[in-house]
């Protein structure tokens, strides 16, 4: 230890605060990059090691097994090993920025890819994504505690590491800064954005050198994009936004009945069952879905059906539709099977592969029309783009990511139609993303307005002043005016039994007799006192508190904890804290 802080201080002294973020941002970006290709080829691994070969049409029994081994290992590693809650992945990275000051445990660098290899590898339905994203800003995270950076490099290099990540799972580093402005909520400065391209394009390179060329979803794209088919992308944005709005609502409501089983082993075995029964029945659902997606975007529907009940029934168009939709249908049942039973993974994948059948399934209904040309893989990629653009309300990262990830920047006109289309329907519904959701319901969400997100920032307990001398209800006015003598304060509050708070005394409404001495001992303070305006309570958020000052025209009001007095909340006390915060996430 004592070589690396020399080293830190060296480098540190060496170096300027901009040309040490730089170089940060490039170290955080090659091992954010070389997370992602571990990630990745663990989870291959164990995939391949444990799926074997099976027949065309056999149904393995085995699917039933499988994903509950997986979940069974990653909640005995967690709990014996990490001994801290994983939660979700990316909502615990905005958590983190919002209300931890960038804090990220250590662990983090490393449990979410063990612990995602083991519930994805074997065949848990979720992504890879969310978990990298963790991974990849611990490493920013902790890299810029160690080296003492402030708050505002801090969250940059949690964005570099969510970049660099991103950009090595998929290749894709313009898809992976917009990631991180848009999802993570980042500033949008020059200050952050080389940061992040240089966290990016490092992240890619590694996953290139290390992976090849070959992308998560690889297809030649072909054909060029029609101006009379955007009434039909349109339509299917308006479906993406409704089925967004179903996976999202039903993903919060299906997590909070397995949050309500409090015996952590009847959770595993029930998520674990109901998983491997919905894979057993719909093997498309089975791992991250991305090989199904690929067969899709080849024309391939055999390999879709391979091992389920409709094999060799393909050519039967409702047969095929109703085996789709039921899938769509199942699919967040069997994510939240495996994330609510203690499995580790993301939203990502799951979202893409319900835009992908989303869009395929408007492409076979439209083919019955035989004016209609459009074809399947256009549909299918702006579905992509639609589901992810309204579970994630991340417009730009949807239409910058499928365009990156295939090559198609000629579908630009398609993806960004459907992607709008599907945030507007959403928005109308859902005023927050999948990853917001829970911290917006709590206050605890940091956006991209400054005044809110400086608020989302502040620090009930450092707004507190607990310097104001109590006085009794039963105090008579003389003694009251002593206690007054030895204040430096024009605010007294009125405490009885067990430091509950009856109700203030200001110096302004006693000025008239507090030179009064024949009053002294004739009034006393429940005869002078009134209740306050407000009070706030240590759970609420910043939003309510600034709200409560603005309604009641309030400069002071009591902060109370189930009744107990703590101390008050002064408005230029709260605004002067406001103001050094705005100063600190935007000096440039």
């Amino acid at each position: 230890m004592p070589l690396l802080n020399h080293f830190i201080n060296g480098l540190s002294q060496k170096l300027n605060h901009k040309q040490l973020m730089y170089l940060l941002s490039l170290i955080v970006g090659i091992m954010s990059g070389l997370a992602a290709v571990i990630l990745k080829n663990t989870t291959h691994i164990t995939h391949q090691f444990i799926s074997g070969q099976r027949g065309a049409s056999e149904i393995n029994i085995l699917y039933l097994a499988f994903p509950l081994i997986g979940i069974i290992l990653t909640v005995l590693f967690v709990r014996f090993f990490i001994k801290d809650e994983m939660g979700h992945g990316i909502t615990k990275v905005l958590y983190s920025i919002s209300k931890l000051g960038g804090f990220i445990r250590p662990h983090n660098s490393y449990s979410s890819i063990i612990a995602s290899t083991l519930t994805v590898g074997f065949g848990g339905s979720v992504g890879l994504e969310s978990p990298i994203v963790v991974t990849g800003s611990s490493i920013g995270s902790n890299l810029g505690r160690l080296f003492g950076m402030n708050y505002k490099s801090v969250m940059t290099l949690i964005g570099c590491g969510a970049a660099g990540a991103i950009a090595g799972i998929f290749k894709a580093p313009i898809a992976a800064v917009i990631f991180s402005l848009e999802v993570l909520m980042l500033d949008i400065s020059m200050w952050s954005i080389i940061p992040l391209l240089i966290s990016a394009v490092s992240g890619a390179a590694i996953s290139y050198f290390f992976l090849g060329r070959e992308a998560t979803l690889h297809y030649p794209l072909q054909g060029t994009f029609d101006l009379g088919n955007i009434p039909y992308y349109i339509i299917l944005g308006i479906l993406a936004g409704f089925v967004s709005l179903y996976f999202t609502r039903t993903t919060i409501y299906v997590e909070s009945l397995y949050g309500k089983i409090k015996k952590i082993w009847v959770r595993v075995l029930t998520g674990g069952v109901i998983l491997g029964v919905l894979i057993l029945v719909f093997p498309p659902l089975y791992g991250e879905g991305y090989d199904i997606i690929n067969n899709f975007l080849y024309g391939n529907i055999y390999a879709v059906t391979q091992g389920s009940l409709v094999y060799g029934h393909e050519s039967g168009f409702i047969i095929l539709i109703v085996f789709l939709l039921l899938i769509l249908f199942f699919k967040p049942f069997a994510m939240t099977a495996t994330t609510g039973s203690g499995g580790v993974g993301g939203i990502f994948a799951p979202t893409m592969f319900m835009g992908g059948f989303t869009g395929y399934v408007v492409a076979k209904i439209a083919g019955l029309f035989n004016f209609i040309s459009i074809p399947d893989v256009n549909l299918i990629l702006a579905g992509m783009a639609g589901l992810m653009a309204g579970v994630m309300h991340a417009p730009l990262t949807a239409i910058f990511l499928i365009a990156e990830v295939t090559g198609g920047y000629s579908l630009f006109m398609p993806l960004m139609i459907t992607a709008t289309i599907s945030y507007i329907t959403i928005r109308y519904f859902e005023p927050h993303s999948i990853y917001t959701h829970r911290l917006a319901r709590r206050g605890e969400l940091i956006t991209h307005n400054k005044d809110k997100a400086v608020l989302t920032l502040l620090e009930m307990d450092r707004v507190i002043e607990k310097d104001f001398l109590p006085v009794s209800p039963d105090d008579s006015l003389g003694k009251l005016t002593k206690i007054i003598s030895k204040s430096n304060r024009n605010l007294f509050p009125v405490i009885k039994g067990n430091n509950m708070l009856v109700g203030i005394v200001l110096l302004d409404d006693i000025r008239h007799i507090i030179f009064n001495a024949d009053m002294y001992n004739r009034v006393f303070v429940r005869d002078l006192m009134h209740p306050p305006p407000a009070h706030i309570s240590p759970g609420e958020s910043m939003h309510e508190v600034v709200k409560k000052f603005e309604d009641h025209e309030a400069w002071n009001l009591p902060v109370i904890n189930n009744g107990e007095y703590i101390g008050f909340m002064s408005r230029s006390k709260l605004f002067s804290y406001y103001r050094n915060w705005l100063i600190e996430i935007s000096d440039e």
